[in-house]
């Protein structure tokens, strides 16, 4: 199934059927008086969250969707039917937007949520309604209201516990293949990974789900490379994790490209819980590994850990930091569970 993050959709709610202008006609009936039914109610279009999309590749093939108009009244007192409801069926984590592509309408985050984005207009008046003291006789009826037409854009925000940065060819691809059953495209060239990956990653009994995206390149948020059309995928995660290629020629200069496309981007991400880890370490000689590492603390300010995907050294110590970094880590519970369970007897009472 191929990945779609962003899509145009335009919709329209069914309008209010027409009321009816009619009278009783019977034989014997000596009073028949006004009989005209109402209109029915138009359809609504609706969204919805559903399980097991993770993709809006559907709304590349159809992107309008126009609900059923309510049917007109009737007469013998009958009223229209209503108009159909339409319902968008759209993964957890998609964002609503307005025509300008700025102004959120909804943010889907839980599943079976449901928004009414167009609502169906009502239905008129049939003569029946308009019947009084001093009108037994009404010739009027009202038109149904009509239908909300409107083009909004739906995006896709993946939800996920943590958020893979880094350079291409940094390592987060090889990182998410060797420690979940996930299957990313792996390669010795830059931009390996042209769409975000989902994995889910256990460690210690715990498990989170890990978002990669396409790396980052100086320049990113004005473009260049693939751009940072993909960061919105890490911004629902509760961490990040910035891996930085130890091979590379300045891996100082490298993490600093990375903060500053973060700071540049906005909404929040630099200010996440981040973890950075120098990657690739079984490529580096033991003498110049430890200088890298000092190098790199020094421009995050905090210690930094080291790993390799591929060796699967510290991969481990990796995955547990992360754990308490998005606060999955329940060691402590499950301590102070067996020290109080230690205190006296089981009992079922």
């Amino acid at each position: 199934m191929k990945f779609l993050d962003l899509a145009k959709v335009y919709i329209r709610s069914g309008g209010g059927g027409g009321g009816a202008v009619s009278f009783r006609r019977e034989k014997y009936v000596e009073f028949g008086g006004p009989d005209g039914g109402d209109g029915g109610r138009g359809g609504d279009v609706i969204v919805e969250t559903v399980e097991g999309l993770n993709t809006l590749i559907d709304f590349r093939y159809q992107q309008h969707f126009f609900a059923k108009s309510g049917q007109g009244g009737m007469g013998k007192q009958r009223t229209g039917k209503d108009g159909d409801t339409i319902v968008l069926r759209v993964p957890v984590g998609t964002e609503i937007l307005d025509e300008d592509q700025e102004t959120v309408i909804a943010d889907m985050t839980e599943l079976g949520q449901r928004i009414v984005l167009a609502k169906g207009g009502n239905g008129g008046f049939g003569n029946l309604h308009f019947k009084s003291s001093t009108n037994q006789a009404p010739r009027r009826a009202n038109p149904g209201q009509p239908g909300v037409e409107r083009t909004i854009w739906l995006r896709l925000k993946l939800i996920a516990d943590v958020g893979l940065l880094g350079m291409p060819n940094a390592g987060k691809s090889t990182f998410l293949a060797a420690t979940s059953n996930a299957r990313p495209k792996i390669a010795d060239y830059p931009f390996t990974t042209l769409v975000p990956n989902l994995g889910v990653v256990g460690v210690d009994g715990a498990e989170f789900v890990v978002a990669d995206i396409p790396g980052l390149i100086e320049g990113a948020h004005e473009g260049r490379g693939i751009g940072d059309r993909f960061l919105g995928h890490v911004e629902r995660s509760g961490a990040l994790l910035h891996l930085v290629d130890g091979t590379s020629a300045d891996v100082v200069a490298d993490y600093q490209t990375i903060i500053t496309e973060l700071e540049m981007y906005g909404e929040g991400l630099v200010d996440k819980p981040r973890l950075t880890v120098l990657n690739k370490i079984d490529a580096i000689p033991e003498d110049e590994l430890e200088e890298r590492r000092a190098a790199l603390s020094a421009a995050v300010g905090d210690d930094v850990m080291v790993m390799s995907s591929v060796a699967g050294t510290g991969v481990t110590d990796v995955l547990r930091a992360l754990r308490r970094l998005i606060g999955h880590d329940t060691s402590h519970i499950e301590d102070e569970a067996e020290d109080s369970a230690g205190d006296e007897p089981w009992s079922p009472l």
